[in-house]
């Protein structure tokens, strides 16, 4: 069986970078924070700052798979 030449392209290179993986790490925390606090009241203004909070975990979390993915 043959063997294919290991590549190393740009996009694999960005892929691995550990700060992107850092990211997606706080924006997933970030995110469970959003989640904790949506549970934990009910308050209105608790409410809304949960979701605030878990729309913004999202936001970083797209933002650092985009970067992997190289868009």
């Amino acid at each position: 069986m043959e063997q294919l030449p290991k590549r190393s392209t740009k996009s694999i290179q960005n892929a691995n970078e550990t700060s992107i993986y850092t990211l997606l790490v706080i924006g997933i925390v970030v995110s469970i924070v959003g989640v904790y606090l949506r549970f934990a009241g009910d308050s209105t203004t608790l409410s809304i700052v949960s979701w605030a909070i878990l729309f913004a975990g999202a936001f970083i979390c797209f933002k650092a798979v985009f970067k992997i993915l190289g868009a």
